[in-house]
């Protein structure tokens, strides 16, 4: 054995003794230390002038006041993208639900909020989002505004859920746009990667509430991915695939199916030659599933199956780096292929790689 699979064996280890605690996640980490960091801690902020707003007007007031700002969500980034060596401006405390509308079917949010916070009470009221990242610890606001997606061969990615937004300019002034009144004004408002100003408000469009189950498969064969890809990736409302390019296979895959779906999905023993899991896995397989949503087949509300992880408990393995790269889905296994032949080079460095079947459309 070498060195570097020696390294990611005890990296695992020493992981699996980190996560197993019921815990914080790294966004609460950040306040006990002096430094500023992002989600992973790899990246240290170019200044600690944050200013964290409480109302509209206070947003308002500190954009008139500084010429360079850069917003910051739950830092769910891997990048500098969002690093700024002047001002940085959070909104974390804005995070209330302004209005519900049920007669709309829309939801009303300041832009602190987070699905995680959110989820839950659309659910008490009676509804649901139809679409959630793998983890519900970031930012609505964020989420949106980044094209954020969740997976799902008829689902939309969550700005696609956006249907209003209110944003202050750089001269302070405040905006306000809806998909009915704006057309395409709004569509190239949503995914404003942070370029239009402030988001400070968003309303979203949300449908009656569902329930879910959700079962894991492991070991499918790369040969069925490659001559049955569509057939697997639409098979339920939501499917995911992992692995880590060894052994010809994808480790696991995660079918998410909507109960009262005309067509839910029929949990066999096998799934194109990969086995039903026989407990609750973790994408990562070294790791505890403890942190994961609930498997097994076992019915829940939607906000608890469609992410991978739950809120309470330290999101995918913590402080690991991500990147994601999109290709047109007709390429799909083409792109699946191209990565497997590097499967030497980079399993050494790699935790997991997910693969998720998206609609076309990916803005709103």
């Amino acid at each position: 054995m070498n060195d570097r699979a020696m390294n990611k064996r005890t990296f695992f280890k020493l992981l699996a003794m980190l996560v197993s605690n019921r815990a914080m996640s790294p966004m609460f980490v950040w306040a006990t230390g002096d430094r500023l960091t992002n989600w992973a801690g790899n990246l240290v902020y170019g200044t600690d002038r944050l200013y964290s707003a409480n109302s509209l007007q206070q947003v308002r007031d500190y954009v008139r006041k500084e010429s360079n700002l850069k917003v910051l969500g739950t830092r769910h980034c891997f990048n500098n993208i969002a690093d700024s060596t002047h001002n940085l401006l959070s909104l974390k405390t804005m995070d209330d639900v302004v209005e519900l509308d049920a007669r709309a079917s829309t939801v009303t949010v300041n832009a602190g909020i987070t699905y995680g916070q959110l989820s839950p009470y659309l659910h008490s009221k009676g509804f649901a989002l139809h679409n959630l990242a793998s983890l519900p610890h970031i930012s609505v606001a964020g989420a949106c505004s980044t094209a954020t997606h969740g997976s799902g061969e008829k689902n939309g990615n969550l700005a696609t859920a956006v249907s209003g937004l209110e944003f202050v300019t750089a001269a302070g002034d405040l905006v306000k746009l809806s998909r009915q009144q704006d057309g395409e004004t709004f569509r190239g408002a949503v995914v404003g990667l942070g370029a239009i100003g402030v988001i400070t408000k968003l309303t979203l469009d949300i449908q009656p509430t569902f329930m879910m189950r959700q079962w894991v498969y492991e070991n499918l064969p790369l040969n069925e991915v490659k001559e049955h890809f569509d057939a697997i990736e639409s098979s339920a409302y939501s499917v995911s695939l992992f692995t880590d390019w060894q052994k010809q296979r994808m480790n696991e895959v995660w079918i998410k199916s909507r109960i009262e779906d005309g067509h839910p999905f029929d949990a066999g023993p096998t799934f194109f030659g990969a086995k039903l899991a026989t407990k609750n896995l973790h994408p990562i397989a070294e790791l505890s599933a403890e942190n994961c949503t609930e498997q097994m087949g076992v019915p829940g509300p939607w906000f608890e199956r469609l992410p991978h992880f739950r809120m309470g408990f330290t999101p995918s393995a913590g402080k690991e780096l991500q990147s994601e790269y999109f290709v047109p889905r007709q390429h799909a296994v083409e792109a699946i292929l191209a990565v497997e032949r590097l499967r030497d080079q980079i399993s050494p460095s790699l935790l997991i790689s997910e693969s998720a079947r998206l609609p076309p459309t990916i803005s709103g």
